[in-house]
């Protein structure tokens, strides 16, 4: 079922041979334009006719009603609820911690700079609601944004078509973080209306400032469309799992793993790389028994034979790492002898899960830590989501009067060196009798 990938020998760059979803977020772009425009010139009228075509709802009320929340909570399942609860409890913990300090350095004696971390003032949260519903995805973007102090806090999902609401175990999640400001509307147009917010019905939506979440294309196309108008966390593109393991892995493990992130969507990538062929030879054996006892069969199987998806067999643990740091997965689990020390070595990826008993899946839901990570490789230049998201780093300069002139002559010598003398002026003026 997964491919094979031979790094054996191999001395040519692993980026340009290892596996990825093909997906254009530039033509998808186009294609919403017209989605995103109307919105910003028509508001509710435009989301409501959005909703029609693209997900065949007819809306009552695009923000769902208190009491809808208060009733989705209310018929919450206990194991979910306490699911939900300890995710909520865990991912706080992990996220206060995550807490920036101000910081004053003092440059001379009268002259500081102080680095102050304030919140974004309003931020739209994305919840998918397609091929399945992330009630999870409510903690893992909420409670970042509270940590860091987020005053306005909307989130948007797509409404189903039996009851015309978000799916209702995410209304539940909304209402275990207090969240009373949610919208019945996804894709293109969710983030049109956070980005643009309307008037034209009410209740209104003010505009946020800023945008998280992940989505399907569409909605990462809108969110490209709006960067700029608004802030966003990353494009987010179908999943991914890479798993570095040397022959001490369980193949039952490492088959489970990489259908547990298959099952999320058949763009979804899962990568093997090892250093063993009897293991990879195991795994797909593993991979062949599971897939057929599981519930999204169909679709697990096309992301598994899918060019995104592969084994790759490599020398030994060094080549491994140079390969998985090439990739830059949104998740990396390290299945080897002395796991943590092999961790402590990746550059590149968006989370890492060290060890046999730390499975992607814990991270999606109870580890504590987030699951909006980057994918696509961004992973080299990007961080997940976390507080320091919703946090902005705002300098304060302060100088008295002996401190600008100790420092005035630099800034006249700079300001004349790239031919700027006003700016040299502004300081030298402050002298003059």
């Amino acid at each position: 079922m997964l491919n094979r990938i031979d790094l054996r020998g191999s001395t040519e760059d692993p980026r340009r041979l290892l596996p990825r979803a093909a997906i254009d977020v530039s033509v998808a772009a186009e294609q919403v334009r017209p989605t995103v425009e109307g919105v910003r010139e028509h508001g509710a009228a435009a989301i409501r006719e959005a909703a029609l075509r693209f997900d065949r709802v007819d809306v009552k009320q695009l923000r769902v009603p208190r009491e809808e929340i208060e009733r989705a909570e209310a018929g919450l399942d206990p194991d979910v609820r306490a699911a939900l609860l300890e995710s909520i409890a865990r991912a706080r913990k992990v996220h206060g911690d995550q807490r920036r300090t101000e910081t004053t350095t003092v440059l001379s004696e009268g002259g500081t700079v102080t680095q102050r971390w304030l919140p974004v003032g309003r931020v739209g949260l994305y919840v998918p609601g397609g091929l399945a519903v992330y009630p999870s995805s409510v903690v893992m973007n909420v409670v970042p944004a509270q940590a860091a102090g987020v005053e306005s806090i909307a989130v948007s999902s797509p409404p189903q078509k039996d009851t015309g609401l978000p799916n209702a175990n995410i209304l539940a999640a909304c209402a275990l973080l207090g969240v009373d400001e949610v919208y019945a509307v996804g894709g293109a147009q969710a983030i049109a209306m956070l980005g643009y917010g309307f008037t034209d019905e009410e209740p209104g939506c003010e505009p946020v400032d800023m945008i998280t979440g992940p989505g399907n294309i569409w909605v990462t196309a809108a969110k490209r469309m709006l960067r700029g108008t608004v802030g966003i966390d990353a494009e987010a593109g179908p999943t991914e799992i890479a798993i570095l393991a040397d022959d001490s892995a369980d193949p039952r493990h490492v088959a489970a793993d990489l259908i547990s992130q298959a099952e999320h969507d058949p763009l979804a990538a899962s990568v093997l790389v090892t250093t063993s062929a009897e293991l990879a030879a195991a795994t797909e054996a593993e991979v062949e028994r599971q897939v057929a006892a599981t519930k999204h069969l169909e679709r697990v199987r096309e992301a598994l034979s899918g060019p995104q998806s592969a084994i790759v067999l490599v020398d030994d643990l060094d080549r491994g790492l140079r390969v998985v740091d090439a990739y830059g997965a949104e998740h990396l689990e390290i299945q080897t002898r002395d796991a943590r020390a092999v961790a402590e070595r990746v550059r590149n990826a968006g989370a890492i899960f060290v060890g046999a008993w730390s499975p992607v899946s814990l991270g999606d839901y109870c580890a504590g830590s987030n699951h909006v990570l980057p994918t696509g490789g961004c992973a080299r230049h990007q961080s997940g989501l976390s507080t320091q998201t919703f946090l902005r780093g705002v300098q304060l300069i302060e100088y008295n009067r002996d401190a600008l002139q100790e420092v005035a002559g630099h800034v006249v010598a700079l300001s004349a060196a790239e031919d700027l003398p006003a700016h040299g002026a502004a300081v030298t003026v402050r002298f003059q009798a």
